[in-house]
């Protein structure tokens, strides 16, 4: 019988509708995610900002929770990618408009929608990240602030059941959903369980970047998302074969 178990290495938010969406597919999703996340307390300055920058799901709720304490919800949001703007929507804000996975659409966006004349523009990101787009925003002629909202790292040891399914041959694919967190997941990966998992499961991807990862770490069987998003993941990973 063909092996059912899906390892999904995606931290919350995202884990858990990608469980879900895994299961609803026919396979068995094994919990696997590569990255601790810790959450900052955001607080919006007295003069708000002309709109706000989202890079990922992550900065959501500490978004959120400074626009409640601000009673500032309608304050334009433009998110990187759909989960994270729809995200922002179910999370009271009124304005959100997504640039469809592609940073450099953002600052396109914002070129439509927002001068710069109006306001700062405060970005929302993880440590580490979001210095890019801030450059090209800052390049498009918009000032831009930046703010860490949480910080990932990655995990240190890999948990038991997913060894156990590993070692067992259960595993027929892993999802990866960074290049960040896919060589941290790895790194803390056993050596045998590595070169067994490379062997027996294909890796599906986010993006080509993560694909450079998993080959440089010996993996064959890789399978691009046609787009950076989750669904596309999803797509790509199709229905367990019957």
């Amino acid at each position: 019988m063909h092996p059912r178990g899906v390892i999904i290495t995606r931290p919350e938010p995202g884990l858990s509708e990608t469980m879900a969406a895994v299961a609803d597919a026919g396979w068995l999703p094994l919990a696997s995610p590569a990255l601790v996340v810790q959450r900052y307390t955001l607080r919006l300055p007295k003069k708000l900002p002309a709109a706000i920058l989202l890079t990922s799901g992550q900065a959501v709720s500490a978004v959120v929770a400074a626009a409640q304490q601000a009673k500032a919800l309608d304050i334009p949001v433009y998110a990187v990618g759909d989960r994270t703007a729809q995200r922002a929507r179910d999370a009271g804000f009124t304005h959100v408009k997504s640039a469809d996975g592609d940073a450099r659409a953002l600052v396109a966006l914002l070129q439509t929608h927002q001068q710069p004349e109006c306001g700062s523009l405060l970005l929302c990101s993880g440590a580490g990240q979001g210095v890019e787009l801030a450059a090209w925003c800052r390049q498009a002629g918009f000032k831009v602030v930046r703010r860490v909202v949480y910080a990932a790292k990655p995990i240190q040891h890999i948990n038991a059941q997913t060894c156990t399914a590993i070692q067992t041959a259960k595993v027929a694919v892993v999802l990866f959903f960074s290049a960040e967190s896919a060589a941290g997941w790895l790194a803390a990966l056993p050596k045998a369980e590595q070169n067994a998992l490379a062997a027996q499961a294909r890796a599906v991807v986010i993006s080509g970047r993560v694909a450079g990862v998993l080959r440089a770490a010996g993996w064959q069987n890789v399978r691009i998302a046609d787009h950076v998003s989750a669904p596309a993941v999803m797509d790509a990973l199709g229905a367990y074969p019957a």
